[in-house]
């Protein structure tokens, strides 16, 4: 258990055998045995690994239990495999403590994720898309407003997600899994808020989407479709824009981003895929755009990250029912007692 958990912890952390090593005055010989089952380290060695991986030492003898499956990303062909691997392992991390504290609760606490009725079996029009979205937001209750929260929402409705700190990768542009059949979207930590709702959108196109488009169709045109549509209906869109545009001034495009968190760039497509504006216009936006840099980094104010309240609602909530101690809900935050003390009495945050 100890040499998997510690295998685990030093990829989530991108180290190898020898940085590692150096972080805690040990030879890299040393940390092989450790990883390879042959030796244990003592427990001053343990408390040194710990803080060099930032973990707490009970990390080490949590049960092995879950694996991630089917594993999707949007982006990572340019990614290296030591990134992947660190970007799996700090998922998988994020995971079991959620699930361990999931567990604690005599009833389960979150709905189990299943398929929205009324949706076509067999999808062979692109334009069938714009139906299917709101089809999902009707069942889920969710009408044609903007959606304030969408990380609620899909936690709402069975799909857990998970917020990591990719920054360093800007390549890497999300993933979808699944674990024990609970699917589970991850998105970075501190990327625009419109980039974090358009991948949590388009993830959820693939669960959504998944064995009914047509063999002609492109799967990721079709996530991206689904995404544009599930966060700015078309009901929506012509209301604000009109059926039919010879132009769109740059402070439309920002105000409809900041109503419905959609970035400048897709509601032009969606304009496009709606055919508000001509293919002709829509071009010569795409190549400003890309002139300015818009296409890196829009205009105007950031769109505000979303926030992923659940776990610790949940956390909390099993603590005043007395589910867990301090010690374990510190553990499951992956913090020190002294910390997790502070942010309890609201004198810090998480």
């Amino acid at each position: 258990m100890f040499n998997i958990r510690l295998h685990r912890a030093r990829k989530a952390a991108g180290l190898s055998y020898r940085a590692l090593a150096q972080l805690v005055g040990l030879s890299q010989t040393a940390i092989k045995k450790y990883e390879d089952g042959i030796m244990m380290p003592s427990s001053d060695i343990l408390i040194r690994l710990s803080h060099a991986l930032n973990v707490r030492t009970e990390y080490f003898f949590r049960p092995e239990k879950h694996a991630l499956e089917g594993i999707e990303y949007r982006k990572h062909n340019s990614l290296p495999k030591k990134r992947l691997d660190a970007i799996e392992n700090e998922v998988l991390d994020h995971i079991e403590r959620r699930i361990e504290l999931e567990e604690l609760f005599p009833q389960p606490p979150v709905k189990v994720f299943s398929s929205v009725d009324g949706l076509p079996k067999l999808i062979t029009d692109m334009n069938k898309i714009e139906s299917v979205a709101e089809r999902v937001r009707e069942v889920w209750k969710l009408g044609l407003d903007p959606i304030p929260d969408l990380i609620d929402t899909l936690e709402t409705n069975g799909i857990r997600v998970f917020m990591i700190d990719a920054d360093a990768d800007n390549k890497f542009d999300g993933l979808a899994a699944s674990i024990n059949g609970m699917p589970i979207i991850v998105v970075g930590l501190h990327w625009p808020g419109d980039r974090q709702r358009f991948t949590l959108a388009h993830e959820l196109g693939h669960l959504i989407l998944k064995d009914r488009l047509s063999k002609d169709l492109d799967e990721e045109n079709a996530c991206h479709r689904f995404a544009g549509a599930f966060l700015l209906p078309q009901t929506s869109l012509m209301q604000e824009l009109g059926k039919y545009r010879n132009a769109i001034e740059l402070k439309e495009l920002g105000l409809l981003k900041e109503e419905f968190g959609l970035s400048m760039a897709a509601i032009l497509y969606r304009a496009l895929d709606n055919k508000i504006i001509t293919s002709s216009y829509h071009h010569k936006q795409f190549k400003l755009f890309r002139k300015l840099g818009w296409n890196i980094t829009e205009p105007g104010q950031i769109y505000p990250t979303e926030k992923a309240h659940i776990f610790e609602q949940l956390l909390f909530h099993a603590l005043a029912e007395d589910y867990i101690g301090e010690s374990k809900a510190a553990e499951l935050m992956n913090l020190s007692l002294q910390q997790f003390r502070r942010i309890r009495s609201l004198e810090s945050s998480y």
